[in-house]
């Protein structure tokens, strides 16, 4: 099986140099590293030319800031047309333990290949599991089979994806830009096939704190949660009544988060959150297919 972890980056240098050296130190199984760097401006391009010198990475500038998932949109493009059997994928301050992918490479004999994407624990900094990456057991998630549990959905922080998974249901979504674009994506997935938490696969998400996003006590990235309401809209709208429900009333839950514990910017998160979901409304970004829709059916 020929596996590229696929890392999108952007101004992220000191991040990405550990996140290529703790692909390097991967034990008992290899794996070939592709860079989408999104035309980073910090000198990214040069750090890590010694490893393209000695042919230990891909190195792509996509010559835009195409977002996180316009980023994982290119790369998973680009290493299926590079004929890969199977795409690993993570941010740039994500660093994998040495046996990380070796867990994957387990699950994915043990399951016999049958699963629509695997995905691993992912750690904070002080060991605790990381809230912003935390997986959702489908159901009770148990399966007397074997020891992975059936998941719901997860984020694109070592998620390990094949690449029938790809030619059946797609690329991520680019117009997301940022927030929601794995989510969806993930759910996109388990709606038609299982997939499975690998326990014993670990990554440490190093972010600078671990709260998850929460509008109420962030002030410094709402440009940020405007695209994520937008794509948490599109989303529930697309998986139907229910979900949409459930959209309806978390919106109002960020809403009264917003008035009860913000310090501040109080009016202008709530029309964010207000006016961000409208735009969900009429939202149609077209899903892209690496091969013409039917062709592998």
């Amino acid at each position: 099986m020929r596996i590229v972890a696929v890392v999108v980056t952007y101004n992220r240098k000191e991040y990405l140099l550990k996140n290529i050296e703790a692909l390097l130190g991967q034990e008992g199984a290899a794996t070939d590293i592709l860079i989408v760097d999104n035309a980073s401006t910090d000198g990214t391009q040069e750090a890590v030319a010694s490893y393209c010198e000695k042919g230990q990475i891909l190195y792509y500038n996509t010559g835009a800031n195409l977002g996180g998932a316009g980023g994982f949109n290119y790369g998973i493009r680009r290493a299926w047309e590079l004929g890969y059997d199977a795409f690993w994928l993570m941010d740039d301050d994500a660093y994998p333990y040495p046996d990380a992918l070796a867990k994957f490479i387990q699950a994915h004999e043990d399951l016999h290949g049958d699963y629509g994407y695997l995905a691993g624990i992912v750690l904070w900094r002080d060991g605790t599991e990381c809230r912003m990456n935390k997986l959702q057991p489908k159901g009770d998630g148990t399966d007397a089979a074997h020891p992975y549990r059936r998941i719901e959905f997860s984020t694109f922080v070592s998620l390990f994806l094949p690449r029938q998974t790809v030619e059946e249901f797609g690329l991520p979504i680019k117009e997301f830009f940022i927030w929601g674009d794995d989510i969806e994506y993930t759910r996109r997935v388990t709606a038609k096939k299982p997939a499975y938490m690998v326990p014993e696969s670990k990554t440490l998400h190093d972010t600078a704190d671990n709260v998850g996003s929460n509008i109420a006590l962030d002030d410094g990235r709402l440009d940020r949660y405007r695209f994520a309401y937008r794509n948490e809209m599109y989303t529930a709208r697309k998986e139907g009544l229910r979900r949409r429900i459930y959209q309806r009333l978390r919106i109002w839950m960020h809403i009264w988060r917003v008035i009860r514990f913000s310090n501040g910017k109080k009016r202008e998160k709530i029309r964010l959150i207000r006016e961000a979901s409208r735009e969900g409304k009429s939202f149609h970004p077209e899903i892209e297919y690496v091969t013409p829709v039917g062709e592998n059916e």
